[in-house]
């Protein structure tokens, strides 16, 4: 995700405890919906949808971040 920001991701990852949470909740979706997708856990087309927008809504944020500490660096 966002690879044009790995030194960010990386600085902000041990500098702000609160992108830190966002990026850790975004990867626990990530392998969520992988293991729903894929049957190791079973679920709906619903559930697998309500994870996915707010695994959008997170990566948004995350995103914000990183251009709002792009700009001020």
């Amino acid at each position: 995700m966002f690879p044009e920001y790995r030194d960010l991701i990386s600085r902000l990852k041990k500098e702000d405890a609160h992108f830190a949470r966002l990026f850790e909740r975004h990867n626990e979706l990530d392998h969520e919906i992988r293991n729903m997708e894929t049957g190791v856990v079973p679920a709906d087309g619903r559930s697998i949808e309500v994870l996915k927008k707010e695994k959008l809504r997170l990566k948004d944020n995350l995103y914000t971040i990183l251009r709002q500490a792009q700009t001020s660096a």
